[in-house]
């Protein structure tokens, strides 16, 4: 068989989508999954805000003025969009599509709503995984170990998770990051076992016909 009828090689890439409250790890098991998997890009989003110190553009974010972000969500441009404090953020859909029919695969870390959002406009490439904590104790251990926060911000952050977690039920896959290492592992087996569903490999008919031909 020639290197050229191979199936894997018309291979379209997917979207995975990696979710979970704030301190449940998802950045850490991002990171990883990133080092560790060649294939997967991190989207890159649109935003309305002024890039900060060292962010370059098309690398970090989009960055565009108010008015052009909101002609491009007018266009259908967004695969998915929000407000945050004031500002627009939102996954430009042309660079998006273009991976996937180059067989790259796309992370996406975003929380449910924008996970609901690409499975709507993409039904067919998204595999969502949702990260829940071991204990809301446990979280809460971890976003005051941080450092970062007051008080108050760690119980709003602790009412945004309990709102989050409440939102399991939309995902593929569903994780307890009890252990990292085991997380990632996870989150990889899930990774490599949708590259091999039949709607993934546009090329696998013709390949069968090649097989079974007498």
């Amino acid at each position: 068989m020639s290197e050229t009828t191979r199936p894997s090689e018309t291979r379209r890439g997917l979207c995975l989508v990696l979710a979970a409250p704030s301190g449940a790890g998802k950045s850490s098991v991002s990171r990883a999954l990133l080092a560790e998997e060649p294939e997967l890009h991190l989207s890159v989003s649109a935003t309305t805000r002024q890039p900060r110190p060292g962010e370059q553009e098309g690398v970090h974010y989009f960055f565009r003025g108010m008015d052009e972000f909101l002609a491009m969500e007018a266009r259908g441009e967004m695969l998915e969009s929000a407000e945050v404090f004031g500002r627009r953020y939102g996954t430009p859909r042309a660079p998006v599509e273009a991976a996937l029919a180059a067989g790259q695969d796309v992370l996406f870390d975003v929380d449910w709503q924008g996970h609901r959002l690409l499975r709507a406009a993409l039904p067919q490439d998204v595999v969502g995984v949702f990260l829940l904590p071991p204990s809301l104790e446990e979280l809460e251990r971890r976003l005051h170990g941080r450092g970062q926060d007051s008080g108050e911000e760690i119980a709003r952050r602790m009412q945004a998770a309990r709102d989050e977690i409440s939102h399991w039920a939309d995902f593929d896959h569903v994780l307890v990051n009890h252990d990292f290492a085991a997380t990632v592992a996870a989150v990889r087996a899930v990774l490599h076992a949708a590259r091999s569903t039949g709607p993934r490999q546009p090329g696998l008919p013709g390949f069968i016909d090649g097989l079974l031909r007498v």
